[in-house]
């Protein structure tokens, strides 16, 4: 590993609960070796993010009930492609240059699991995104 690689594995949370088995397929391993830590670490931008999207979006979703919100949050990251990319910048920016590897050998079906674990988090921190806690 270089020093680069070095740094950023040693700057990502342990998640305990995120299991690396032998029996797991190489997404999952990834996913829970990988994506999980970097998601983590990067929370408070994605937070910083998606306020910034909702305020671009002329602030609409705090009209919206509970449910419509966390179908705002889906809709924000799997339909627009730009925020989706930015998004994805963030996460594929803190790989390493090992991960990065082997994550273009099926970067497809990564890129859906980590969407998905982006708007799961988003969505478990919709309380967040309160005008007052904005504020």
């Amino acid at each position: 590993m270089n020093d680069r690689s070095d740094y950023l594995l040693s700057i990502r949370p342990e998640i305990p609960s995120a299991k690396v088995t032998e029996n797991m397929s190489d997404d999952e391993k990834f996913q829970n070796g990988v994506l999980r830590p970097i998601i983590k670490f990067q929370n408070p931008l994605i937070i910083a993010m998606f306020s910034n999207y909702i305020t671009k979006f002329k602030n609409a979703f705090y009209h919206l009930s509970a449910q419509k919100r966390l179908d705002y949050i889906e809709n924000a990251v799997q339909k627009n492609m730009k925020f989706r990319n930015s998004l994805k910048g963030i996460i594929i920016g803190q790989f390493a240059l090992e991960e990065y590897e082997t994550y273009i050998k099926n970067s497809s079906a990564l890129n859906k699991r980590m969407m998905t674990m982006v708007i799961e988090r988003l969505k478990d921190q919709v309380q967040v995104f309160e005008e007052s806690a904005l504020v």
